[in-house]
Formats: C-alpha cells, structure tokens, sequence
C-alpha cells in the first residue's frame, strides 16, 4: 500500500515519498509528513538478527513506498559502506548504567552522516522517478555538522551542487575546517555574519521565494534540502533507534518488550523526533528525553507549552544545539493537534511575526512522552570530567550534555528504566572543550596539538576526517551578510 504524504500546513494535497524528498520543503512553507505513522512489520525477534543494512530496508520500505525494492536495496548498500569504521555502523557501548547508541563512525564523525550518507542516493533516485531534467540544488543552512556531512555526501554527485551557509564564528575550529577545505566541482561553502537562527531563516525564505523559483528554472536548477526538513533526512534516522533496540536485546540487556527511555541531545529536534516515529512504529520506548543546552528553548516548551525564541541566543561548547528555532517541532506539533493544519499554520506565522507561541492544554496533554532537561557548560564539562576518570570513556560536548540531562532526569523522577543515549559526535570533533574538561591545563593548547593526546588518553586512533584536515588546503572563503544569502546562491550559480 502506498504512503503519501502531506504538508503540515495544507492537508489537501498529497505527494509520493520521492516526491517529498525532491522538493525538501511543501510550497507553502510547510514540513512533509506521512499521512500516518507505519507500523514494523517485521517482529523484534526478526529484527535482532538482522545487519543494520537489513535493518535499514525493513524501516525504510514502511516509509518510501514508491522506491522498489532494488532502488531501495541499492540506495542503502551505496551509503552504508566502508565510508564507516565499522561493520556494525552504529556501535552500543554500556557507560555505567546507560547504553550509548555511537553515530559518529561514520566519513565525518558525527551523526548526521548516518542519514547524509543515503540522502543523495534518494534523492537521484527520486530524482530519475519524477523524470526531472534541471540540476538539483542542495541548499543548506548548518549549525556545524550537517554542512560537512551534507558536502561530503554531495561532492561530485551528477546532477547536483550544493550550497552550506554556517554562522562565522559560531562552529567548532574543526567543523569549520571540515567544510572549508571540502573538495568537489560542485560544493560552495559561504560563512555568514549571524548566527545558525540567521541562516536557517534565509534558507527557508529562499525556499520560498516564487520569483527565484523561476530564475533559477529558467537556467535549469532547482532547490532541494539536505537538512532535517527533508524527510529523506528523518526517515533513515528511524532506523538506528530501531536497531539499537533490537541489538540490546540480542545482548540480553533487556528483556522481550521491555521498554527503554531514550535521551537525545536536540537542537533542530529531527533527531528525537526520528525516535518518537520509532516508538510510533512500535519500538517499546517509554519517555523520550530532550537534552539541551543553555540555549534551552525546547526544554522550556516541553515545561511551560510555550515556544519562546524571545531570549539571549548563547554560543556554547555545544554548538550544533545553538539554537532558537527548532524547525523539526512543526512536525511534532502537527501531530499533537490532530494533524490540524490551520492550527499549525496559525502557530507558525504567530512564531514568525511574534517569536512565540503556546499550544493549547490538549494538545500539551499528548505530549506525555517526552521530558525534557538541559545542562550548563558548567555541568557539561563535569560529565566529560567524572565520565572519563570514572570509566575511562570520552565523550563530546553534545553527548556529555544528554548523558548529564539523563543522569538528573533518572534523579529526580526515579525511574529506573534502562536508558540508552544517542551519543551524536566523536571527541576528535570538538577536542578543545573536551580535552579541557578532561583537565583545565590544555585550555591554552593549540586544538590539534590535542589530537595525539586525545588519542592516548581514549585509547582510540584518530579518525581519518582529522588526519585529512591537518594539513588540507583552504578552498572556502566566500562570505556574506544574513541579508544577501539570495544575492549570494545566484553568484554562485551564475543565474
């Protein structure tokens, strides 16, 4: 049976899956959702067997209904591959008494490679299926992890180019070196005078700018998304939730249907939200907890059914979390109102025109699987500290701050439930903050003099995406304004 989707703004008109993952973003503004959330139809004895490549095919069938079953085979096998360390894809190691779900093995270290890897391979594809003759233009707005793995996924891709704004400044010093030193023919990487809020509201008006819609077909281009508003995005992040659960219990770290809470450090929100359609589809996941950091927007929605971007914007050591609009919420929104379009719509203009919004007391009455926490930088750097000299496990900035979010909620709520922690970034990615909360003297140390050290300490070898941009030469250095992204994009393209 077929799976169409709609956008959260207009219930009326429905796409295909390849349809969805080709525009990235509904005309109106508006994030493609399925019309319901498809259950497994695969039972989690099944599952437990099964490869994360397998495992990948029985989420993502549910969910793409339009690709065969070869397309979708292929498009999985292309992205799953030796660009991960290793054969599993996503490793679960046992921290204490939480279980980390490792998404960080991936070409560029962090965990939006695990959906940045297929997402080009689903988008060529759906590409061929809807006979489009016009190159595909990736445009990208990225708090400092999607830009890369967006970049390396699209580098030299027929068809396409790809344009990564990121907020000057407001990155690591090796995220911002992962993009700048990107090679391919097709890749642009432009650093803007604003913050990642800036850039992603430049991204979106682009979107939905009729007039450049039509410049830019003129000269045989048309925009798509690599960011989490693209459901080619959020569906292959279903999977590793799926999996992580299935191989617990191959593990026998859980029992047969035996619940866990699952903690997510969210920025964006795709990336708990991924898990919420996992439970939807059936995975036992008890409470979904929302970590985030002193720019705690999110946890101050899930406390108070008020979204409020009216507040100080705060660069942390956790900087793919700096952020004030959590674009992935709409979907979560759409489904809390009853897939009521014209609520959604309303509270989205009102976010827009006023930077706030409250939900109404039934709709804040189905949100009663998530919770939420946030950690200081303070407390942040005390979870890599006790964390490592604990057990000797080093974590980033983005998974220190679940970890601790998750150590307080189990705390003050008393719940015991296994929890597993989706840990987003390798160490090696945001080494300055984590080599000097491991220890306060290598806070005036060069960050890749820390490499080595880092690599003794852990007792792991330095990944390969840091090795190549020791010594890479800069290609990137194209800057602009918040307000000449548009002027910007047509240099670029020569339109």
């Amino acid at each position: 049976m077929n799976l169409f989707y709609k956008s959260t703004r207009n219930s009326g008109r429905t796409v295909t899956a390849s349809e969805a993952i080709l525009k990235g973003l509904a005309d109106d503004g508006g994030l493609f959702v399925p019309e319901y959330i498809p259950k497994l139809d695969v039972s989690m004895e099944e599952l437990k067997a099964m490869t994360y490549q397998q495992t990948a095919y029985a989420v993502m069938k549910q969910f793409l209904t339009d690709f065969t079953e070869e397309e979708l085979k292929e498009c999985i096998d292309r992205a799953y591959d030796a660009k991960f360390d290793t054969e599993v894809i996503a490793p679960l190691v046992k921290v204490e008494d939480t279980y980390h779900l490792e998404l960080f093995h991936g070409a560029t270290i962090a965990f939006k490679d695990m959906a940045l890897s297929i997402l080009p391979h689903l988008l060529t594809t759906a590409a061929r299926k809807n006979h489009v003759t016009n190159d595909i233009v990736i445009l990208t707005a990225t708090s400092g992890d999607t830009g890369k793995a967006a970049l390396a996924g699209f580098a030299d891709v027929p068809g396409t180019k790809i344009i990564v704004f990121y907020p000057k400044g407001g990155v690591s010093r090796v995220q911002e070196l992962q993009m700048v030193t990107q090679k391919g023919e097709n890749t642009s990487v432009v650093a803007i005078h604003g913050n990642f809020d800036n850039a992603q509201s430049g991204v979106k008006a682009l979107f939905e700018d009729r007039e450049l819609e039509k410049e830019l077909a003129a000269s045989g281009y048309q925009f798509s998304s690599a960011n989490s508003i693209n459901i080619g995005r959020l569906v292959p992040q279903v999977v590793y939730y799926v999996y992580a659960y299935a191989k617990l219990l191959e593990n026998e770290e859980i029992a047969p249907g035996e619940k866990i809470n699952v903690t997510v450090p969210t920025g964006n929100f795709g990336n708990i939200l991924a898990a919420y359609y996992a439970k939807e589809m059936g995975v036992p996941i008890a409470k979904l907890i929302c970590a985030s950091n002193e720019n705690k927007v999110l946890f101050d929605f899930f406390r108070t059914g008020v979204y409020d971007r009216n507040r100080e914007f705060i660069l942390t050591s956790s900087p793919s979390m700096d952020i004030l609009i959590s674009s992935n919420l709409e979907r979560l929104i759409y489904a809390i109102s009853g897939q009521d379009a014209q609520k959604d719509s309303a509270l989205m203009e009102q976010l827009k025109e006023e930077g706030s919004y409250e939900i109404t007391p039934e709709m804040k009455a189905r949100l009663s699987d998530f919770a939420g926490g946030f950690a200081t930088e303070e407390e942040t750097k005390e979870a890599i500290r006790t964390t490592y000299e604990k057990t000797g496990y080093v974590m980033d900035t983005h998974t220190a701050v679940a970890a601790h979010v998750c150590a307080q909620y189990k705390k003050e709520s008393g719940d015991d439930t296994k929890c597993l922690v989706a840990s987003t970034a390798s160490p090696y990615k945001f080494i300055h903050s984590v080599m000097t909360a491991i220890d306060g003297k290598y806070a005036d140390t060069d960050e890749f003099e820390l490499v080595d050290e880092l690599s003794r300490l852990s007792g792991t070898d330095v990944p390969p995406a840091i090795e190549e941009i020791r010594n890479a030469e800069i290609r990137h250095t194209k800057e602009c304004g918040a307000g000449e992204m548009k002027q910007t994009v047509k240099e670029i393209l020569g339109v």
